[in-house]
């Protein structure tokens, strides 16, 4: 569901590992497989419509991880 992954992506992480955990517990998904979702979803006009500013957020760090997994300079 939509809005379940974009609730899980406002809760803060201390380590990576642990999010890991609850995706898992949460969404019985591989955290690849919701990392694939969530792509999909950022694209989503309804996403933009429940929480822009989480979106945008989210937009960013994927193209920073993009740029940083190619080597583009910053």
């Amino acid at each position: 569901d939509q809005e379940s992954i974009l609730a899980f992506e406002q809760l803060q992480w201390r380590r990576a590992s642990a999010k890991d955990d609850a995706i898992r517990a949460r969404f019985g998904i591989s955290p690849a497989t919701y990392y694939v979702r969530l792509s999909r979803l950022l694209e989503s006009p309804d996403a933009m419509a429940y929480d822009p500013l989480l979106v945008q957020r989210l937009q960013r760090r994927v193209e920073q991880h993009e740029r940083w997994r190619t080597g583009a300079a910053t």
